[in-house]
C-alpha cells in the first residue's frame, strides 16, 4: 500500500516563490538563504503569475522594484559578489523585450562565474492564442520563443510546460547555482499560462534544504607534481585571480607568499587578494598591470595562477610571458581552467589546494633566495613613487586629471569602503594605481565589461553590505548607458555613492582608436561635423542635472580642492549622493602610465591613411613576438 503523501494545492508561480525562500547554502559552517530577494518589472507574462505569488509570500521573498531589466540583473550580480557566491537574488520579467533584457546581465554573470536566477515569463504552453502580444513567430519551430536566447548564456536553463516540471527544474536549478564550478546564470522560463496553474504540491518539496558548498582538496599526485615545480623554480610568480575572493582564499594566499616570498600579482578580478602594502603584492599584471609584475611575469621561468581564467589582458595575448622554458601551474577549482596553457593542472578550493601547498613546501624549508625578494621591493618600491607622482595635485584650484581624480579618493577611504567600476578608461587606472585595502574594495567586472554596471551592481553590493560606504564610479559613457537605477537607490533609501567623471566621451575607445589607426573616429560626445566626422563643440550635456533630477543628490567639484571636500561629504552621506567632476583633457584618456603589456586589437592590414599604415607596422611587431604555450 502506498503511504499518503500530504500535498498543499498551490499555483506553480506560488510553489516556486515558497520553494525559493526555503534554500540555504553553507560553508565553513555559515548557513544563509540562497535566493533573498527577487527583482521585478512586472507584464502580462509575470504579472498574474510570479506577481501575485511574490504579493502572497511578502514576509518570506523580499521584492525589489527595478527600472530596467539588464540592471536588474547587474543588482543581483554585485550582491552574489559581495556575498562571496553563497547568496543572491531572482529576477523576474514579462515575456518579449523584458526577457531578452536579461541577455547581456545573464552573459555577464556567467562569463564571471556568479550566481543569479532569471524567471522570464514566456509565451503560453497550450497555445489558446497563436501568436500572443510579443511572441516572436518562428516557423521552423513551434517550442522556440525569444527566452531562447537565454540559452547561451546560461549555465542551465529550463522551460517548465507543465506543474509537476517545476520540481525537478527547481532542484537543478539550486544545485547549478551553488556549485562553485558551474555557478553563472540560471534561467527558469515561465509559460504565463502555467505560472498560473494549479497543482498539489508535495510538501516536501517545501522543506528546508541547504545546499553545500564544496571546498575540495589536491588530488596527492597533483600536489606532490606541483610542489616539485615550485622547488625547481628560480623565478616563480603567482597570479591571483578572482578565484581567490570566491574561495575566502586571502588568508591563505598571504600565508603562502610569506612563507615562500613568490610575488603575487593579480588579474583585475583578483586585485585586493593581498593588501597593496604586503610585501609580496606587486600589483595588476597584463595590458593594465605595473610595471614591476609585468617584468617579472616576463622573466619568469613558472607561473602560478590561482583561481585564473587567462585572459588576453593577463597575457598581454599571449606576448606577456617570455622566457622560453616558462612552465604553468595552475590551481583551479574548474579542471576547464586548471589545463590552460599546457600548465600543470592541480584541481582544487582555491583556499583547500593554497594551505596544502603551504604545508607541503614548509616540510621542505622551501623560499626563493633573498635576492628574487630584494629585487621586486625594489622595483615595486619603484612603481609606488610613479603612483604617488600620478595622484599628487601640486595646483588644487584647477581641474584635476583622472588619476588626480582616483587620488583624491584614495585619500579619503579606508578598508570599509568598496569601489565599484567595469568599463571605460578607469579600469585601467585602477588597475595600476589603486591601493586595495580590504579583500572586497576592489569590485572590477572585466569578464565582460559591461558599461552601466557600476550603478546598479553598487545598488546589489550596498544590499548586501549595508554598514559598508559603497562607490560606484563612471564615466559619462557609462552614465548614459544606465543612470535609471539611480530612482531605484532614491525609492529604496539605499545610500550608495556614485563618482560621475565627464570627460566628453568614450576616451578608453578613444586612445584605443589611437593607436590602431581609427582616430577616434566617433568616439567623443560632440556635435557632428559637416566632413561626417563628431568634430564640434562639446555636448551641452548636464549629467548632474540629469542625476539630480532622478532624485539623487548632486555635488558639483570643479577644482582639486572642491573634489576633496565633495567627496569627503559624499562619504558621510546616508542618502545616494553623486560627485559630479569634469576633468582636465577631454582628448585624452588619463594621464596615467601607459600600458605596461601589449593587447591584441587587429589594425587594418590595408589602408590609405598614413594613421593606420603606421600602426599597422607597430602590430605586425607586435604579433611576431606571440606564442602558444604548449
Amino acid at each position: 500500500m502506498t503511504p499518503t503523501t500530504s500535498t498543499t494545492r498551490l499555483t506553480v508561480a506560488q510553489a516556486l516563490v515558497r520553494f525559493l525562500s526555503a534554500q540555504y547554502t553553507e560553508r565553513d559552517g555559515i548557513r544563509q538563504r540562497l535566493i533573498s530577494a527577487t527583482w521585478g518589472i512586472f507584464g502580462h507574462g509575470n504579472v498574474a503569475g510570479l506577481g501575485q505569488a511574490l504579493i502572497e509570500y511578502t514576509a518570506d521573498m523580499p521584492y525589489h522594484q527595478g527600472r530596467n531589466e539588464q540592471s536588474m540583473v547587474h543588482a543581483a550580480v554585485g550582491y552574489a559578489r559581495q556575498s562571496g557566491r553563497l547568496s543572491t537574488h531572482a529576477v523576474t520579467t514579462s515575456i518579449g523585450p523584458g526577457a531578452t533584457n536579461l541577455v547581456t546581465g545573464a552573459a555577464l554573470a556567467t562569463i564571471n562565474h556568479l550566481p543569479v536566477l532569471l524567471l522570464p515569463g514566456d509565451i503560453f504552453a497550450t497555445r489558446p492564442a497563436d501568436p500572443v502580444l510579443q511572441q516572436l513567430e518562428v516557423p521552423y519551430a513551434g517550442d522556440v520563443s525569444v527566452n531562447d536566447t537565454l540559452r547561451p548564456v546560461s549555465k542551465y536553463f529550463d522551460r517548465v510546460m507543465r506543474p509537476e516540471a517545476l520540481i525537478p527544474a527547481a532542484l537543478q536549478a539550486m544545485r547549478v547555482l551553488s556549485d562553485p564550478v558551474e555557478t553563472g546564470a540560471v534561467t527558469l522560463a515561465l509559460p504565463q499560462d502555467v505560472q498560473a496553474e494549479a497543482y498539489d504540491w508535495p510538501d516536501e518539496f517545501f522543506a528546508e534544504r541547504t545546499w553545500a558548498v564544496r571546498r575540495p582538496g589536491a588530488d596527492p599526485t597533483e600536489l606532490a607534481e606541483a610542489v616539485r615545480a615550485i622547488r625547481s623554480a628560480k623565478r616563480p610568480l603567482l597570479i591571483a585571480g578572482g578565484g581567490v575572493h570566491h574561495s575566502r582564499a586571502e588568508e591563505a594566499l598571504a600565508e603562502f607568499a610569506e612563507a615562500t616570498g613568490i610575488p603575487v600579482a593579480s588579474t583585475q578580478a583578483g586585485k585586493g587578494s593581498l593588501r597593496h602594502d604586503h610585501p609580496q603584492d606587486v600589483g595588476g599584471i597584463g595590458h593594465t598591470g605595473t610595471a614591476t609584475a609585468d617584468e617579472l611575469a616576463r622573466l619568469a621561468d613558472l607561473v602560478i595562477g590561482v583561481g585564473t581564467r587567462y585572459t588576453d589582458f593577463t597575457t598581454a595575448s599571449g606576448t606577456l610571458f617570455e622566457k622560453p622554458d616558462v612552465r604553468f601551474l595552475n590551481l583551479n577549482i574548474a579542471p576547464y581552467d586548471g589545463h590552460k596553457l599546457a600548465g600543470l593542472p592541480l584541481v582544487a578550493d582555491a583556499r583547500s589546494g593554497l594551505t596544502e601547498l603551504t604545508e607541503a613546501l614548509q616540510l621542505h624549508g622551501h623560499r626563493v633566495p633573498d635576492s628574487y625578494v630584494t629585487e621586486y621591493a625594489e622595483d615595486k618600491e619603484r612603481w609606488e613613487q610613479r603612483v604617488d607622482a600620478c595622484y599628487e595635485a601640486d595646483e588644487p584650484d584647477v581641474r584635476p586629471t583622472q588619476p588626480q581624480v582616483l587620488g583624491a579618493l584614495d585619500a579619503i577611504v579606508d578598508e570599509s569602503d568598496v569601489i565599484i567600476n567595469a568599463a571605460g578608461s578607469l579600469p585601467g587606472d585602477l588597475h595600476k594605481l589603486w591601493r586595495a585595502r580590504s579583500r572586497d574594495q576592489y569590485h572590477l567586472e572585466y569578464g565582460y565589461s559591461c558599461m552601466g554596471y557600476e550603478i546598479p551592481a553598487a545598488i546589489g553590493v550596498k544590499m548586501a553590505a549595508p554598514d559598508r560606504p559603497v562607490w560606484a564610479l563612471v564615466g559619462d559613457g557609462t552614465y548614459l548607458m544606465m543612470p535609471t537605477e539611480i530612482v531605484t537607490a532614491v525609492q529604496e533609501g539605499i545610500a550608495i555613492k556614485i563618482l560621475l567623471v565627464q570627460n566628453h566621451g568614450y576616451a578608453s575607445i578613444g586612445g584605443l582608436s589611437e593607436t590602431v589607426g581609427g582616430e577616434r573616429f566617433g568616439t567623443a560626445y560632440r556635435f557632428a561635423s559637416q566632413d561626417g566626422t563628431y568634430t564640434g563643440a562639446p555636448l551641452p550635456v548636464d549629467l548632474a542635472a540629469n542625476a539630480a533630477s532622478l532624485g539623487m543628490r548632486v555635488l558639483r567639484a570643479k577644482t582639486v580642492r572642491d573634489l576633496r571636500a565633495a567627496l569627503a561629504e559624499a562619504r558621510d552621506a546616508d542618502t545616494p549622493t553623486c560627485v559630479y567632476v569634469e576633468t582636465q583633457t577631454a582628448d585624452t584618456v588619463s594621464g596615467a602610465p601607459p600600458a605596461q603589456a601589449w593587447w591584441d586589437v587587429p589594425v587594418a592590414e590595408t589602408a590609405t591613411r598614413a594613421s593606420a599604415v603606421k600602426a599597422r607596422e607597430l602590430y605586425e611587431r607586435h604579433v611576431s613576438t606571440r606564442r602558444r604555450h604548449l
